[in-house]
């Protein structure tokens, strides 16, 4: 079983930084890329960035190309996401997921984290 477990959410000022990590472990954890997603009180839950493991290809919802950063750390085992340039419309919870076979960075994953608040007040 993949756990993967999210930190780094907080209260944030439109303009500011926040940085988020995800964990993951589980047997031999070994997906093929990992994702973050983020949901808004009464919106659907969105893709904000995704990045293969192998690789270090990325993709990016356009609401954050040039503001998000998603990086990996192999040995650890850990995704991040670097936040910048936060507006309040970037408050949600931030979920991070596994994809653990080939695919497209925006299709199916398999395991889910339990999320973290992000919110950014104007």
């Amino acid at each position: 079983q993949v756990l993967l477990v999210e930190s780094g959410g907080g209260l944030e000022q439109a303009g500011g930084s926040l940085r988020l990590s995800c964990a993951a472990s589980g047997g031999s954890f070994s997906s093929y890329a990992m994702g973050w997603f983020r949901q808004s009180p009464g919106k659907e839950r969105e893709f904000v960035a995704a990045i293969r493991w192998g690789a270090g290809s990325t993709d990016y919802a356009d609401s954050v190309q040039g503001r998000f950063t998603i990086s990996r750390d192999n040995a650890k085992n850990t995704v991040y996401l670097q936040m910048n340039k936060l507006k309040p419309e970037d408050t949600a919870v931030y979920y991070c997921a596994a994809m653990m076979r080939y695919g497209n960075l925006r299709g199916f994953y398999d395991y889910w984290g339990q999320g973290t608040q992000v919110t950014v007040s104007s």
